[in-house]
Order: C-alpha cells, then structure tokens, then sequence
C-alpha cells in the first residue's frame, strides 16, 4: 500500500497545487467560486477513487457552506471511522508580506508555500492519499471509513453542529480520525491528548451621550477608557493569575502521573519564548506547560475608544470597548465561566455607567482523550513503527471546537493525526508545508489504517465509544 502510495506522490502534488489554486476563503463571499472549485476538485478525485455515496451536506435549515461526504464500509464488525479534515482556507491578507502568490503552489528550500497547503489541503490529500492506496491495490479498505470535509473550520465550523444534528446517523462511527490538527514541534514525535476550550464576548462602557472636551469636563465626568481599563485590569492579580474566583473553582490541580509524563518531554522555555521577544508571565509556582495546558486564561484581545489617529484630540472619550477571550480547561463550562467573569466586571462598574456585553463567540469546552483508547493507542504504535521513536503525548494550549462538538453529538473521540507542524505560518502569509511530511505522513495513515483493520468495533464500545 505504501508503495502504491509513494509512487504516486507526483499525483498528490499535482492536486495539491490545484487545491491551493482554489481561492476557498470561506470568510470571503468574493471568493465563492474558489470554495465551489475547491469542492468540485474534490469530488472528481473521490469519485475516481471508488468511494460510495458521495454526498454535499448542510444543517436542516440549507445555510452555510457544505461538508462533503463519501464512504467505504467495506469490513463488517471492523471499525468505523469517521476521517475529518477541511477545504476552507484562511484569507491570505497582507498580500505584500508574500514571497510567492498565496494561491499557487511554490516549492522552496524543501518546502511547498501557499495558502492551506499546512492547513489544511496538504495534510487532507496525505490521508486520502493513504486511503486510495488501498483501493487501489485491495480494492478495499482495512476498516469502514465515513469521510467528512469541511468547509467552515477557519470561521469557527458555525454550520458543523447542524450538520452532525441532521445527519447523525448517517455519521455514526466509533471514533474520529482528523488530519487537521498539526503537530507540536518538528522536532519530537509527539500526539496530543487534550486541547483547552474558549468563550470570547465584546464589552461596551458608556459614560455620556457624547465625547466631551478635556478642558471643559476633565476631572468633573468619567472617562470610558478609564474605566474599561480599571474593569479589565481587576481580572488579574500583580502575578498574572486570574483574580476571579468563581473561574477557578471548578479547575482541578495536575494529577501525580500528568505531572510525570510532563516531566518526560524535553522542552526549553528560553526557547519557546526566544522567537515571541517577551518574557515569561504568568501564575507562579507553575511551569510554563503547566499554565500552558491545564490553567484557563483570560486574556484582552483588544480595546479601544476615542482618538485614535494622527495628532492630538483633547476629548473625553464617552464610550470604550474592548474584546475578550476565555481559555477553558476540563471541567470548565464555557457558558457558566463567560457569564462569572461578566458577573465579575458588572460589579464593579460605576455608577452612572453603563455596561453592555454582547459579540458572543466560540463557545467551546475542553476535550481531552481518555489515555487508553484504541485509536490513540493504534497513532503511537503507527508513529513510532515509521519514525523509530516513540512519542510524547502532549496538549495543546488552543481550542479544537472538532472534537468538543464530535464528542458532544456523536459520542465519539477524536484523535488528530495530522502532518502539518505548527510552525508552518498556517494563519499567515508564507504558509508552507515541509515536503518531508508528505512521505512520513503517508507511511503513518497506511499504518494506522491497517492497525485499526486489525482491531474490532467491540474495542471502541468498550472505552467509552457511542452505546
């Protein structure tokens, strides 16, 4: 399989670069065409391939943008996977920070740039890739396999809840394989087990029906900025921890063995900050993994009011805003944690001042992967059979919204098992994906394909897969 696979690598390359020529910014109506493009690209190659019931979904109501869907269910009593990944791209803005046009394929220094190729095209096409070898060559796959890829992932996958919702049977599987994801480091072999949830929302501060003059007013009537900084400044103490009690209260502290298995990473904080210029902050009495991956944050985004251009304007401003955005670790609602920190800031607003919370967004628990679940336990074996090293299980200090809504609805875990890196510039200009994760990412999906093949359905309901 993995030969087949390899000696077609010049075909994934090839669809890779029509991929990426696809404009498919979601966030962009302009670039319409670019997502139909996208789909249609993939659906021609679906089809080649042998898959069944190809499909385009949508929530009941027919809004957004559809996932597409096709299936082999080839092996009764095997497994059933559901392998997710996603076409849309982030917009490529600023076009001038480029060193090649964002849309089509560069290869450079043993790297391939463009738009998605890191996020996520490439990795997508490794997975299907694998998946195709065996078509090819058996004519069959090792395991059942539902794929679903989707469109809106770059604007907060807003129509994913409605499409598992109205066709949840149709999506039934015994757990998720994701080749979106990234990995940690390019330099350890590692597989995440967990990722922290978010909750984000905008305040607005008004303290008059308009700016006033500084000389006529100052030092008689509040100023906006002025409060919204005192509100947002009371969220922490001097140290960096967060000063809101009930957001801490639900937070457990790091078990004996999370602590160990922590301890086995090598990871040097001087160089994780060197590339940032900051210094490190934060909670004390923790390492930065630790506050990293199992404390929750509250963290200022942005805030703003008054003059802001060029030269000076001696008002007082009437109105402040600013965003915020909540990191949420196990055990955390993101619904309940939003509204303790609104209660918080509305309690110590002024009198005569109005406070209005709205912009809610990315509502998201926590996931974290029960340590042993099978197709965790099939991705390790997978990548240390084509890596030589065994790997780290590690976690992620930002919010995967796939597997808390993949968990919530289907009742199934997801495991990421993507090969992108996160130092890929996935959000930026230059994206690159390296060339040599093509080979080792289709050695691992050939592998892990043929682990899970050999597994059975029972093993999955046996640790916590759907009833």
């Amino acid at each position: 399989m993995l030969a087949h696979a390899l000696a077609n690598r010049d075909r994934l390359l090839a669809d890779l670069a029509d991929l990426v020529a696809a404009d498919s910014v979601g966030a962009d109506p302009a670039r319409a065409s670019g997502m139909e493009a996208a789909r249609s690209l993939l659906e021609t190659r679906l089809r080649d391939a042998g898959w069944n019931n190809l499909q385009r979904l949508l929530p009941d109501d027919g809004t957004g943008q559809p996932a597409l869907y096709a299936d082999r269910l080839d092996r009764p009593g095997a497994p059933t996977l559901l392998v997710y990944a996603h076409y849309d791209v982030q917009p490529p803005e600023p076009h001038d920070s480029w060193h090649s046009p964002p849309f089509e394929l560069t290869a450079r220094e043993g790297r391939l740039y463009g738009r998605g190729a890191s996020d996520d095209k490439g990795p997508m096409l490794i997975a299907l890739a694998a998946l195709d070898a065996f078509l090819a060559v058996d004519g069959q796959l090792p395991v059942n396999v539902k794929l679903l890829l989707e469109g809106e992932e770059e604007t907060g996958s807003p129509s994913l809840p409605g499409i598992l919702e109205a066709h949840r049977d149709l999506l039934s599987a015994d757990a998720a394989l994701s080749a979106d994801g990234a990995r940690w480091r390019a330099d350890l072999v590692s597989v995440n087990t967990g990722s922290r949830g978010s909750a984000g929302f905008e305040i607005t501060v008004r303290t008059a029906g308009k700016d006033l003059h500084s000389g006529r007013y100052g030092g008689v009537v509040p100023n906006a900025l002025h409060v919204m900084a005192q509100l947002v400044a009371s969220l922490h103490n001097p140290d960096g921890g967060i000063a809101v009690p009930a957001v801490l209260a639900p937070v457990t502290e790091m078990t004996e063995a999370e602590r160990a298995e922590m301890a086995e990473i090598p990871f040097n904080e001087a160089a994780f900050l060197a590339p940032t210029g900051a210094m490190g902050f934060g909670e004390p009495g923790m390492g930065l993994l630790e506050r990293l991956w199992y404390r929750p944050t509250i963290e200022l985004n942005g805030m703003w009011g008054g003059h802001t251009g060029a030269g000076s304007k001696t008002v007082i401003p009437h109105e402040a805003h600013a965003k915020l955005t909540l990191r949420l670790v196990p055990g955390q609602d993101p619904k309940a944690t939003m509204l303790a920190v609104q209660d918080h800031l509305r309690a110590r607003i002024p009198d005569g001042v109005a406070l209005e919370f709205h912009g809610v967004r990315g509502l998201s628990a926590a996931s974290a992967l029960p340590g042993d679940h099978p197709l965790l336990l099939a991705s390790e074996a997978a990548l240390e059979a084509t890596t030589g090293v065994r790997p780290v299980r590690v976690r992620i200090g930002a919010t995967l919204p796939l597997t808390e809504i993949i968990r919530r609805i289907l009742g199934i875990d997801t495991v990421m098992f993507s090969f992108s890196t996160a130092d890929e510039d996935y959000h930026a200009p230059n994206e690159f994906l390296r060339e040599s994760a093509i080979d080792e990412g289709l050695a691992a999906w050939v592998d892990i394909l043929a682990r899970v093949g050999r597994q059975s359905a029972e093993d999955y309901r046996r640790t916590g897969g759907p009833e």
